[in-house]
């Protein structure tokens, strides 16, 4: 990796670092999720400070073209966000049919006690 990539690879990392932990501070990140992004840049510092670390993973793994085994962390990464997100709408899916179920029988509720009066 040349120098002028991995000033540039390096700045970006802590710039993302930076703008996750002032969505945080600001409230439009939520802390539980957010430590799935902080994780993420942590990991891209690591990769963008030390040059031969991703050439040591990919021949511990057997893979020949480290750019490789960047693009498959990435794709699994991917992965498992659209994973842990859809796990997370599926939640609030269920709990909005829920109030609205709730909500239909307080109102039904609130009818019959005007019904009654």
């Amino acid at each position: 990796m040349g120098v002028n990539i991995q000033y540039f690879s390096i700045g970006f990392s802590f710039l993302f670092l930076i703008g996750i932990l002032e969505l945080i501070r600001k409230g439009k990140l939520l802390e539980q999720y957010s430590l799935l992004w902080i994780l993420s840049a942590t990991v891209m510092i690591i990769f963008s400070t030390w040059r031969g670390l991703l050439e040591r993973v990919s021949r511990l793994m057997n893979v020949y073209y480290p750019p490789s085994l960047l693009f498959l962390m990435t794709l699994l990464f991917s992965l498992l966000l659209t994973l842990h997100f859809s796990v997370i709408v599926t939640k609030l899916s269920n709990q909005n049919i829920k109030l609205a179920q709730d909500l239909a029988l307080l109102e039904d509720k609130l009818q019959k006690n005007e019904d009654v009066s």
